[in-house]
């Protein structure tokens, strides 16, 4: 049995608007195992696409190699876009050493609405894939249980999904992004507008995709004439 547990405290600078959620790294950055290309810091895997989404979205190179300075861009750009990170899980065990959300098992997980009492500016959680078993939103759902009080309420059903909540007299939405994982690939090839986009224009791949996505909320939040 391998106890993954998460390797990095949640990242929220001062200022934070939009709180990117997701569940685990690879277990290879818990047990220090850093592969050539890794970055030691949060979706740092040589293998993950969100640094190269964000990348993109922002017009911000970015360093792809296991250095302090590539740690400090990805900082400086979350700062400069008043972003945090803050992955739901804090541990989880498995029987298969491997990435997969589907595999992990009594899990423990971080406080979130603990987390959003403390940093008061943040009005929009950024979910890294949707309400599939073992999924940010699945589990945010989950910890949505021990607060009868809070309902969280559909705005958008089909992808990204959008829901809202009230928490303390403060209204949080959320969005469930295309997970940026090469697993989740499949999913957006499956996806009509993929596929129409693809037609269009042939050189149109999956990081496009969800440039495309994800955009509006990391640059603006939601809604989105903030």
């Amino acid at each position: 049995m391998f106890e993954h547990r998460h390797p990095y405290p949640p990242f929220i600078p001062e200022g934070t608007e939009k709180l990117i959620v997701g569940t685990l790294p690879p277990p290879r950055f818990t047990s220090r195992e850093l592969l050539p290309g890794d970055v030691d810091f949060c979706y740092g895997s040589r293998d993950g696409q969100l640094w190269h989404i964000i990348s993109s979205i922002f017009d911000t190179p970015l360093d792809y190699e296991d250095t302090v300075h590539a740690v400090n861009q990805r900082k400086k750009i979350l700062e400069d876009h008043h972003i945090g990170i803050c992955d739901i899980v804090a541990i989880a065990q498995r029987d298969k050493i491997d990435a997969s959300d589907t595999g992990m098992k009594d899990v423990e997980l971080r406080p979130i609405i603990d987390i959003l009492r403390q940093n008061t500016t943040i009005h929009t959680l950024l979910f890294m894939g949707g309400n599939a078993k073992n999924g940010p939103e699945y589990f945010f759902r989950k910890h949505l249980k021990n607060f009868p009080e809070i309902h969280l309420n559909c705005i958008q059903s089909e992808a990204p999904r959008l829901h809202q909540f009230t928490l303390d007299n403060r209204v949080i939405q959320t969005v469930s992004l295309t997970a940026p994982s090469g697993a989740a690939n499949r999913a957006v090839g499956s996806m009509d507008l993929y596929k129409k986009l693809k037609q269009q224009n042939p050189d149109f791949n999956t990081i496009d995709f969800r440039v495309m996505q994800y955009a509006p909320f990391f640059k603006l939040g939601y809604p989105l004439d903030k």
